[in-house]
């Protein structure tokens, strides 16, 4: 993999696979914080003394990494727990080479493909390991406060966003939570109401067009 420095001066990685950088160029921290962890409302979530967040497509942990600064910054006493779902074991290792201006990151330098979780105080963080489409399976229904939707794009990775991949998000995400990603593609958007999920713009950061929030249809 190949080191690219956004235009916020941090780091990600090109995955020369499919050709696409793990985090957009126009800022790797920028976009963890106004596209994740600000439109998911970890601040307000936070303040509620609990708040569970489910990290798609994990890669190194930037996005739950700046949520759990946000919230402990809004509530040092929040219990947090994060579960991170990806299949490749390389960009873990990545977490290694990186030090990205996130409080709380230098903590996520204890996860290794051999070592997938951890415990810091009131902070528990664990990486499923494996295909999202599986292992999302092991996680219990309504469970979590926000998901971070952050596969690779539609047009290289359409496996990821399919009705069937999306209702399982719609499954383990509470009535209450809020899933954030980045695609505001036509295709995308149709395919959370597929999976019974209600859509609106999320925030504009480093694009033309605004990213995506979803809501449960209950």
């Amino acid at each position: 993999m190949k080191k690219v420095i956004t235009a916020d001066n941090t780091e990600t990685f090109l995955n020369e696979e499919v050709k696409e950088t793990y985090h957009s160029q126009t800022g790797a921290v920028e976009e963890a914080l106004k596209k994740y962890a600000i439109p998911c409302k970890i601040k307000e979530k936070a303040e509620t003394g609990t708040l569970r967040i489910l990290d798609v497509c994990f890669g190194m942990g930037y996005n739950s990494a700046m949520a759990i600064d946000v919230a402990l910054e809004a509530n040092p006493c929040c219990q947090i727990e994060v579960v991170g779902l990806e299949y490749d074991p390389e960009i873990v290792k990545k977490i290694q080479e990186v030090n990205p201006p996130i409080n709380f990151f230098q903590h996520y330098k204890q996860l290794t493909p051999t070592n997938l979780e951890f415990q810091k105080d009131n902070v528990k963080v664990k990486i499923l390991l494996g295909d999202a489409r599986e292992t999302v399976k092991q996680l219990s229904p309504e469970y979590f406060d926000a998901i971070f939707f952050d596969p690779f794009s539609p047009k290289t990775s359409p496996e990821m966003w399919t009705p069937d991949f999306l209702k399982g998000m719609w499954r383990v995400i509470k009535t209450t939570g809020i899933l954030a990603t980045y695609s505001c593609a036509r295709m995308i958007r149709e395919n959370l109401v597929k999976a019974d999920f209600l859509y609106d713009d999320g925030p504009i950061v480093g694009r033309r067009g605004p990213g995506t929030l979803a809501t449960k249809w209950v």
